[in-house]
């Protein structure tokens, strides 16, 4: 038998045929009679939920969206027999001609692709609302101009689908593309209660840009990294404030660089010449901010015990080896460790998603434990995550209990006898490693509010082990520490958290 045979007696295949209109049902009826005495036709489907909102002109109207097909499990003869002897009024659907092809084929749906398309017809397609606007509209939110966030179904019928979480009135959607049933022709389409869906967010690859606050946050880690490696120590700041005010009354990294060389300042000068064009563009944009609101640096770094956890730049440069290196300070050992976060992205002029890695440093201190005198010596190891903690820790009684442990809201839609259940933002819905470092009485990890480190106290992550455990603690830390953050910065929830989050990872 030739392959040509081959597809069109043997290979089954779901093939769509298009009724005259209105008369769907009445082609799915006899179809289904015709299929008890075919050998070669399995299953008929018909979409029986049809109707969907279409909004025009801001009304939505209810209207056809699968509205004359019929889908057939059948190999291609047996549906063309059919359709040649029982209803010549209808039409096989042919897939639209590709460059190089000599001729079009027909239309099929694999396996996979068709029980997806049932679970949504089923569950979905009376929720979905077809947009008057194209789907570019939707990038940027048009009353801030900020683009809207990028979000990614995970599974269920409409897993891998992309698109943007906008906001329509009250309500939150995400809109997306959906292809026409046998044409190149695609829709912009919302479906409410995003929240019931399994959704992360992807990373904006070309629209996304830093707040403010994080990019002055990041000019700052900059040069305390620099100064630190310069070997300033315990004059950290006091060195920051003076590059600070030499940079308000001239604002020249050149001039810096010189003024530093003729003071005997000959690291710093030589380590601020290797700065990079994005680097130094950085720190200009900070003393602009200085020069118009003077004292804002020393006020908003009034101290320094460790940089926060995740830092775009090392200070001191890691062994290209190990990728690891350690810093001394007064109270405690800094560890620096040079690690790759993986995430999401999206492209939206290509609307490709992809991974991306980018290279953080990971900042973690290491201290001899009160607990460990007159016992078997002991450490803490720690992570900077101070002001979110601080947050967290101001929260008390039922908001707290809220906060961590969730639970679900019930509430009714349109249809009064239908209820749904909501998920309460919380870190036990959306950020479960930090839930179980707070609830679970056995996690090594530990949250600890104001850990005293020399002179001054820090909110941090910690854990405390003798010294045979400390690189296996090390490595628990950092690792946990990154989930947290992963989890918090990739939900559509926890939007609060995750502007407290870039003081732990100088990301977002």
């Amino acid at each position: 038998m030739s392959p040509r045979d081959k597809q069109n007696k043997i290979d089954f295949r779901w093939f769509i045929v298009r009724s005259l209109p209105h008369q769907e049902k009445k082609l799915a009826g006899m179809l289904e009679q015709y299929m008890k005495q075919a050998k070669n036709m399995l299953e008929v489907y018909c979409p029986v939920h049809t109707t969907v909102n279409v909004c025009r002109h801001g009304e939505e109207k209810p209207l056809p969206l699968f509205a004359g097909f019929v889908f057939v499990l059948s190999t291609q003869e047996a549906v063309s027999e059919f359709i040649e002897r029982y209803y010549p009024e209808g039409t096989i659907l042919y897939a639209p001609k590709k460059e190089g092809e000599r001729k079009a084929s027909l239309l099929t749906i694999p396996e996979e692709q068709m029980r997806l398309f049932k679970d949504f017809n089923e569950n979905y397609a009376d929720q979905v609302i077809i947009l008057e606007r194209p789907y570019s509209d939707y990038i940027f939110n048009p009353k801030t101009n900020e683009p809207n966030e990028i979000v990614k179904i995970i599974d269920g019928p409409l897993a891998g689908r992309e698109g943007y979480l906008a906001r329509f009135r009250r309500d939150k959607r995400m809109v997306f593309k959906m292809k026409a049933m046998g044409s190149d022709h695609y829709y912009t389409v919302s479906i409410p209660n995003i929240w019931s869906l399994h959704v992360v967010r992807l990373h904006n690859a070309e629209g996304d840009r830093q707040t403010v606050g994080t990019r002055k946050e990041r000019a700052v880690d900059l040069l305390v990294g620099i100064l630190q490696d310069c070997g300033y120590g315990e004059q950290t700041l006091p060195a920051l404030y003076d590059l600070m005010d030499e940079m308000v009354a001239k604002p020249s990294l050149v001039n810096l660089c010189r003024e530093l060389l003729k003071k005997g300042h000959e690291r710093l000068s030589h380590r601020l010449t290797q700065l990079s064009a994005g680097e130094a563009g950085l720190i200009l944009n900070l003393v602009r901010y200085e020069h118009d609101n003077r004292g804002y640096v020393k006020t908003t770094w009034p101290k320094l015990v460790i940089r926060p956890f995740l830092t775009p730049t090392s200070g001191t440069e890691p062994d290209s080896v190990e990728d690891e290196t350690e810093l001394p300070h007064k109270d405690f050992t800094e560890i620096i460790r040079k690690v790759g976060i993986t995430e999401q992205v999206y492209y939206p002029s290509r609307e490709q998603d992809d991974t991306v890695t980018t290279m953080y440093y990971a900042h973690i201190g290491i201290m001899p434990s009160a607990s460990g005198e007159g016992k078997e010596d002991m450490f803490i190891l720690f992570a900077n995550w101070d002001v979110f903690l601080d947050e967290y820790f101001r929260t008390s009684g039922k908001a707290n209990e809220r906060l961590v442990n969730g639970t679900t809201l019930s509430l009714r839609g349109e249809d009064a006898n239908k209820e749904t259940n909501k998920l309460i933002e919380s870190f036990r819905n959306y950020a479960p490693a930090l839930y179980r470092i707070l609830t679970d009485e056995t996690s090594k990890i530990r949250a600890v509010e104001g850990l005293k480190i020399g002179g001054h106290t820090l909110n941090v992550m910690a854990v405390t082990a003798t010294a045979e455990e400390k690189e296996r603690a090390k490595d628990e830390l950092i690792t946990t520490c990154i989930r947290i953050c992963k989890e918090i910065n990739s939900t559509t929830h926890l939007a609060v958290w995750r502007r407290y989050l870039r003081t732990v990872w100088l990301h977002v």
